[in-house]
């Protein structure tokens, strides 16, 4: 993920990834949109953070972004000084624009991590312009020899639905989960407990396909592929079209 203090990933190429969405087989459940086996023209994006700073907007419009993720907070004592000029600068271009948590499920609770993030930024509305909140939840960075943050499958499980029951019942939407294959079957014990509930947002570079989802997931809906290219920020695909991606924006 672009997050403002995270070293660079391998790249992987944008030709190589939308031909790889011919494989996959989707149609999303919990009243997100449906989206077909093969998306002809899959809606292109990118996730930012701080590094970003000042994005031009209009640029990444122009070369045809249609949706962001923004990191909004990691924890509950950090606020990307970024966040709001960037989900706001994004939305005035007519980019369809969500905002992201980084966990670290160490140092707090689910639930007092989703409240910080929603307090700052992390809300959603039915306007069709507003994607789910995201969770990003991944190896430690600040740690690697506690990748899973220290806790047990179990707990690691129990912290992620206790920050999406808490942003359900704030938002009205269950949150996008970010993560990798390899941290989520480590880490939770290849938990299935989620997937039929959540959005998978899946990060795998270096591959010419979104590669083996995490335990319980049989397609993904965000695929970020590369650490750059011709957007800022992390490169990402959605599982479907421009109209498909607004309908998933609106909560239909």
């Amino acid at each position: 993920m672009a997050r403002d203090r995270k070293p660079s990933r391998h790249r992987a190429r944008l030709v190589a990834a939308a031909a790889a969405l011919s494989a996959g087989a989707t149609a999303l459940a919990l009243a997100l949109a449906e989206i077909p086996a093969a998306a002809a023209s899959p809606a292109k994006g990118h996730d930012v953070s701080s590094h970003q700073k000042n994005v031009d907007w209009p640029s990444a419009k122009a070369k045809g972004a249609t949706f962001v993720y923004v990191k909004a907070t990691e924890s509950t004592n950090y606020v990307s000084p970024s966040f709001g000029r960037q989900y706001n600068g994004a939305r005035a271009a007519g980019i369809i624009r969500g905002a992201y948590h980084f966990a670290l499920p160490n140092k707090s609770s689910g639930a007092t991590q989703a409240a910080y993030f929603v307090a700052h930024g992390g809300g959603w509305k039915a306007d069709g312009w507003t994607l789910p909140p995201a969770l990003d939840i991944e190896c430690n960075p600040y740690d690697k020899k506690h990748g899973c943050y220290g806790l047990s499958k179990a707990k690691t499980v129990g912290w992620i639905k206790a920050f999406s029951a808490e942003v359900k019942r704030e938002t009205g939407r269950r949150p996008v989960i970010y993560t990798t294959a390899h941290w989520w079957n480590t880490c939770t014990g290849s938990s299935t407990a989620l997937a039929s509930t959540h959005a998978l947002w899946i990060a795998r570079h270096e591959s010419a396909d979104a590669g083996s989802l995490p335990a319980g997931w049989s397609y993904w809906t965000f695929w970020q592929y590369d650490n750059s290219g011709s957007l800022p920020g992390d490169q990402n695909l959605f599982n479907g079209s421009l109209s498909q991606l607004k309908k998933f924006a609106r909560g239909y």
